[in-house]
């Protein structure tokens, strides 16, 4: 989607918070012992309370409010009586709608205590490598400079990127063009960004695998080789002054 009027501008800002917000309280709610439905519950109940309408259950009938990933699941987990265990990364993936307009947005943590460093550092280069994606994000530039940007950060750190997890254009609906915002650079992608464009940038960032396969359910994507796996995600509007985070919540 492209912005062409005010009002759209501010109906994508008004579901960019309360996805935005939702996140932040879904996070801070978690807790060791909880089951990833109780989590979703809360979000469904928030998403409620805020006027939203949850995007994967309405437009994919996906069983739940949100996305809630333990450890080996990266992507698309399905909520549900799995309990959140010290040490797990745990992600939590918020997408809603209000109005016609989408806002799509994620986030990887550690549960509880955690005694192993190389999550904490999947972690905190997924953190490293969106930020080098937003230097990327301005009118003109390439689509795939954002890939670029995101790969080079986890080889300097002796990390992989999910080739196979994209991030992509949302507004008017959840998936928009571009289709695919990837987390390496493809030579052969030539888009552009365009001021006013409204995409969903998501690096994965990985100990060890490059691609994620069918999880135990018709959803959840998982690493075969149990590689850790950490996603953060902002929708983001581009503009000459830059990447607007509509999904980000000021402290």
């Amino acid at each position: 989607m492209i912005i062409k009027t005010e009002e759209e501008l501010k109906a994508l800002e008004e579901i960019g918070q309360i996805c935005g917000l939702v996140l932040k309280k879904l996070v801070d709610y978690t807790e060791v012992g909880m089951t990833t439905k109780e989590i979703d519950e809360e979000g469904g109940r928030l998403l409620k309370e805020y006027g939203a309408e949850s995007a994967p259950s309405s437009e994919y009938d996906f069983p739940g409010y949100t996305c809630i990933s333990i450890n080996e699941e990266v992507a698309h987990g399905i909520p549900g009586p799995r309990k959140i265990n010290d040490g797990d990364i745990v992600n939590i993936d918020v997408s809603a709608k209000k109005n016609g307009y989408f806002a799509d947005t994620g986030i990887s943590f550690i549960a509880g205590e955690n005694d192993d460093p190389l999550k904490e550092k999947v972690i905190d280069v997924c953190e490293m490598a969106f930020e080098a994606a937003l230097k990327k994000i301005k009118p003109g530039s390439k689509v795939s400079q954002i890939g670029r940007a995101v790969n080079s950060t986890a080889r300097k750190n002796g990390l992989k990127v999910i080739k196979n997890l994209t991030g992509h254009g949302v507004g008017k609906s959840l998936h928009d063009e571009p289709q695919h915002i990837m987390s390496y650079f493809d030579p052969t992608d030539h888009q552009l960004l365009k001021e006013g464009m409204v995409i969903a940038v998501e690096p994965f960032i990985s100990s060890k695998a490059t691609f994620v396969t069918d999880g135990k359910d018709e959803w959840a994507f998982e690493t075969k080789d149990k590689s850790y796996v950490a996603q953060k995600e902002h929708t983001i509007i581009v503009t000459e002054d830059g990447p607007k985070l509509i999904t980000k919540i000021e402290d």
